[in-house]
């Protein structure tokens, strides 16, 4: 026996993993697909990344207003402007007005960056400029507080664009337990040429555009990030070699609040682990008006069913306001994340694989989104306000705890790709999903709690349930139903209540194994209590439905052929005897070719529509 009751935003519990330290070389090797990424973490992170120790008697180099003094010889100073040309460690302290410091040495040259308690400031150029080395460790020392900042003008001095307090054309690593403060009014906050590693630090960056940039890709290991930008909290773009511009994040505390993506990568982003507050666009309520014309039975086109959310513009030059955005991949493997997002609140233009973690999401759009594969393995996931919830042209769900509320579809698969990825500036082109045989929702685990205002479950292709747990509240005044699939609807395990209007109401075909039954319950209130029992009395089924609804779907693995069932909706109550149903040739979900609501029922019946 089962008793179920309900609500659809829960309260879900906190999880999270332990960071690992994965260490050795710095160059990732990642082998990418359409669906999946394969990274060999070991790489992510060099040993000398973790080591944030130097030698206290390194030379040193001082800041005094307007004077610079070094003890190295290394050090060449030319009035506010300071150029380190050889391999070593530095110490940094004291104050700058106006000036740079220039890290200008071979190519094969590792040089260690102490900031112990200095205050650089650039009128018109960045503070730091590593314009040439192998690789800079920046080390905040313990107890320090540092700070990088500029007017907001980068007059340039090279051919290079230089638009950050912290400019590196080489490979970079921040690590180090003291703090760093970046002002960018007028550009981004750290840039770095090459591959960007944190390992440690905490962090504060206001800047005009991105906050973290980096070319090749972007690798935290450890830090307390928090962010205010006119563009992306972190970004990574490659824009010729689609392996890099990634982004691989082991653990952190991230408070993002940015006019653009919280997190992107124009190749793949995985998450291990962290504590991720993001909000982007201004947050749900600046989402997009959403007409759409494709949902509902009958396929693409269905008169009349258009369905709004909140307004902003539709235009292609709409500022991407996602939460994590992956041009390839996006692997989410543990940790805590609240999301407040106008666009998409975790995107991929390839797969999205949801491993584990803790989600609240509440998006202007969808709250997953793959343009191919969106599967879910485990993890609690709570969506109590987003456009549609997991839309991919493939949804899987085998294990974890979803919960959400959709202005439109629960889960959508359909085929065709959403243009709010990386084809341009525009994050809120219209979805070009159609129906498509690839297209398909599998469920084989998990517990999921469904409220929409389109369909619960919205399938273009076909529509598969062998386990789990999944119960589905359908509002629509329209054309949408609780259950809506193109292609074959079949049920072989699990359990299934599925409520909402009667008018295209649909249940699974007859590939089924499991006993279903479609049911017309006339007019029940929001709140009315549906429960199944058996011949005996026995309770299989209880749910209080939280929306108003006509007719019910229900479906568990005591529901058997030959035996005798009573659905009692409020104070309506149904009694049918489950019964093998011969279907009609060709017979298509809502058509003609079972029984609904009649004694008798069906086992995976396809059923008339409701009178």
């Amino acid at each position: 026996m089962k008793v179920w009751t309900v609500s659809l935003c829960l309260a879900l519990l906190l999880s999270g993993c332990a960071a690992q330290h994965p260490q050795n070389s710095t160059a990732p090797a990642a082998t990418t697909s359409p669906d999946a990424v394969t990274v060999d973490t070991s790489q992510m992170f060099s040993d000398r990344d973790w080591d944030d120790s130097y030698d206290a008697n390194a030379p040193a180099i001082t800041f005094d207003s307007a004077t610079i003094t070094t003890t190295s010889e290394a050090v060449v100073v030319d009035g506010s402007t300071a150029t380190i040309t050889q391999e070593g460690t530095y110490i940094l302290s004291g104050s700058l007005t106006d000036g740079t410091l220039f890290i200008d040495a071979p190519d094969t040259a590792k040089i260690q960056l102490v900031l112990n308690g200095v205050t650089l400031y650039s009128e018109s150029y960045a503070p730091i400029y590593i314009r040439e080395a192998d690789k800079v460790f920046l080390t905040l020392a313990p107890g320090s507080e540092n700070t990088l900042s500029n007017s907001g003008t980068y007059t340039q001095q090279d051919d290079h664009n230089v638009d950050a307090p912290l400019f590196c054309r080489s490979d970079l690593t921040l690590n180090g337990t003291g703090s760093l403060t970046v002002t960018s009014p007028g550009g981004h906050g750290i840039v770095c040429k090459d591959e960007l590693a944190i390992t440690g630090g905490t962090y504060t960056v206001t800047a005009a555009s991105h906050g973290l940039s980096a070319n090749d890709g972007v690798c935290v290991g450890a830090g307390t990030f928090t962010f205010t930008t006119g563009k992306d909290g972190i970004q990574s773009q490659h824009d010729e070699d689609t392996s890099l511009g990634y982004v691989y994040l082991a653990a952190g505390t991230y408070n993002f609040t940015c006019d653009g993506d919280g997190i992107s990568a124009s190749s793949w982003l995985t998450v291990v682990d962290g504590t991720y507050s993001l909000t982007c666009g201004g947050g749900n309520g600046n989402g997009r008006t959403h007409t759409d014309t494709t949902m509902g039975m009958g396929g693409p086109g269905f008169p009349g069913s258009t369905t709004q959310g909140s307004t902003t513009d539709t235009t292609e030059d709409t500022t991407s306001c996602k939460g994590l955005k992956a041009g390839s991949t996006l692997t989410l493997e543990g940790g805590t994340f609240t999301l407040d997002t106008a666009d998409d609140a975790l995107h991929a233009n390839g797969g999205v694989t949801v491993k584990g973690g803790t989600y609240q999401l509440s998006t202007g759009d969808d709250a997953l989104h793959a343009d191919n594969a969106l599967t879910v393995l485990d993890g609690d996931i709570s969506i109590p306000q987003c456009y549609e919830g997991l839309e991919g042209l493939t949804v899987t769900v085998s294990g974890g705890r979803i919960a959400l509320v959709s202005d439109d579809d629960g889960l959508n698969a359909a085929g065709g790709q959403d243009q709010s990825g990386f084809g341009g500036p525009g994050s809120f082109g219209q979805d070009n999903f159609s129906s498509q045989s690839q297209a398909s929702i599998t469920i084989t685990g998990g517990i999921l709690y469904i409220r929409s205002t389109g369909d619960g479950l919205d399938s273009n292709g076909s529509l598969t349930v062998s386990g789990g747990e999944v119960y589905v509240s359908c509002s629509s005044n329209g054309a949408d139903s609780a259950l809506d699939c193109d292609g074959s609807a079949v049920i072989t395990g699990g359990l299934v209540v599925a409520a909402g209007p009667s008018q295209m109401a649909q249940t699974f075909g007859s590939s089924s194994t499991q006993g279903s039954a479609l049911l017309s319950v006339g007019n029940q209130q929001a709140n009315t209590t549906i429960t199944l029992t058996d011949a005996d009395g026995a309770t299989l089924v209880s749910w209080e439905i939280p929306a108003a609804y006509a007719s019910v779907v229900v479906s568990c693995p005591q529901m058997t052929v030959g035996n005798g069932y009573t659905l009692t909706a409020g104070e309506s109550s149904t009694t049918f005897t489950l019964e093998d149903i011969v279907y009609s040739s060709g017979g298509a979900m809502g058509q003609p070719g079972g029984n609904m609501g009649q004694p008798g029922g069906n086992m995976g019946g396809q059923g008339n529509p409701i009178p």
